[in-house]
């Protein structure tokens, strides 16, 4: 698919925030965002822009975080693509009006709901995958018939400048704009009257987000984080446990909201873990990960200063080498850490991993249920009772056995937080939901 002709100058770039609304709300009202084939159409050119220019995205990826292209292609890139067909493929039919039954005693009354589009929706991403908690959201918005102002992160400058420009070539800025820059923009944009927010970021952020939303009693999904327990029961095999949450805890350096947080385990488990997975770290990233290709680097200096003094709350029983150079933490797993240390008072988001002793699945269970609720919960266990109670007696934005975020990667679950880990949830047919208002309709004869 070629670029629409002309439309990259259609972006004004000196425009307010509210001439910027303004114009996608005229467009909105047209009524030309309802159609089946504009929506298909504008999810057509979101897969166009990301498969036609997939190395120039890598690179900027590769410029902001280190990523390993083969692992930026598949998280950033090719997810994003999947999302994209998943929608293709289904939005007719979820977009069918679903009959609803009528009690006999209102005659031959019928009734059905249908998804009406919201109108204009900001969304505003996070640095951390740059380009595909960008895109994502934005599949929802324009599958359910929305125009969109899109707020990519400028901590991740190389990205956000690549997928700006793109999304200005690829798109009508009068069906949507992308807007760059930093707290003062954004500031701007949280000003004005929009139909829904989707924000993906940290809580203190989520709290200003909601805060400018009531202004308007503007709906918002926020995408937030929080600290993602891992419960290692003592049926486990430890070897095979250690090896699966490398990945997910180390990859992109750790900065994922999704990452396991801390281990929970008894001391004899902890004991016999804590070499096991000293091992699963080296068999994945070497033993001088610093030089491995497939280790990304911290974003920045304040994010880097951060997390090394998290360091000390612990003894680096794994990795603990750092340089601020080149923004690299390697792989590190903390013991003897109090749950009162600073490692425990905040989200790590960074490769460090506490191991935290406790006596039992009901102490586990405690310790989880005393702090905020987290996005994700694992646990690695052969006992159907133990998976039912963590399922039962905890709460938290969703659930995996056995192998963290596999439940992010499930088109037909929803992915969302709780309380303190955000509220809102999407993916395939739930983003469509989340950027739709579901209308009740009634419909009694005359005759």
């Amino acid at each position: 698919m070629t670029a629409i002709p002309g439309t990259e100058s259609r972006t004004r770039q000196s425009d307010t925030a509210a001439e910027v609304v303004g114009r996608l709300r005229a467009t909105f009202n047209t009524g030309v965002t309802r159609g089946l084939d504009w929506r298909v159409d504008q999810l057509q050119r979101l897969r166009a822009l990301l498969v036609e220019n997939e190395q120039e995205l890598l690179e900027a990826l590769w410029a902001d975080l280190r990523k390993n292209p083969a692992e930026a292609k598949m998280q950033e890139i090719d997810f994003t693509v999947a999302d994209i067909d998943e929608t293709l493929a289904n939005l007719e039919s979820w977009l069918e009006p679903r009959p609803v039954e009528v009690p006999a005693h209102f005659g031959p009354t019928t009734a059905y709901t249908t998804y009406d589009p919201l109108g204009v929706v900001l969304v505003i991403a996070p640095w951390n995958f740059p380009l595909h908690l960008l895109i994502d959201p934005i599949i929802g918005a324009l599958a359910a018939g929305n125009t969109v102002v899109a707020k990519p992160s400028e901590m991740s400058v190389h990205t956000s400048a690549v997928a700006s420009r793109l999304l200005r070539q690829y798109f009508d800025a009068d069906v949507l704009t992308v807007v760059e820059g930093g707290a003062e923009e954004t500031t701007a944009l949280l000003a004005q009257r929009f139909d829904q927010i989707f924000y993906t970021g940290n809580g203190t952020v989520g709290r200003i987000v909601m805060a400018a939303a009531a202004k308007h009693l503007t709906p918002v999904t926020l995408e937030l984080g929080g600290k993602s327990p891992v419960f290692v029961a003592p049926d486990a095999d430890v070897d095979e446990t250690a090896k699966r949450p490398v990945g997910a805890k180390f990859g992109n350096a750790g900065q994922q909201c999704i990452a396991p947080d801390y281990v929970l385990a008894d001391p004899a488990t902890a004991a016999a873990l804590v070499p096991a997975l000293r091992t699963a770290v080296d068999a994945q990233f070497g033993s001088t990960p610093q030089t491995s290709a497939g280790f990304g680097r911290i974003i920045n200096e304040r994010h880097f200063d951060r997390l090394t003094a998290l360091l000390d709350s612990g003894r680096a029983a794994v990795g603990g080498r750092h340089d601020r150079d080149d923004l690299f933490i390697a792989p590190t797993v903390l013991t003897d850490v109090d749950p009162a240390s600073p490692v425990m008072q905040e989200e790590i988001f960074g490769p460090i991993l506490p191991v935290v002793e406790v006596e039992d699945l009901d102490a586990a269970i405690a310790f989880i249920n005393e702090r905020d609720k987290p996005l994700a919960l694992y646990a690695f266990t052969t006992s159907e009772a133990t998976k039912s109670r963590l399922v039962n007696e905890t709460s938290s934005g969703g659930v995996a056995w056995g192998q963290p975020v596999m439940q992010l990667l499930m088109p037909g679950l929803p992915f969302g937080g709780v309380g303190e880990s955000g509220m809102g949830r999407y993916h395939g047919r739930y983003s469509l939901e989340t950027f739709s208002h579901l209308k009740a309709v009634a419909d009694v004869p005359l005759n």
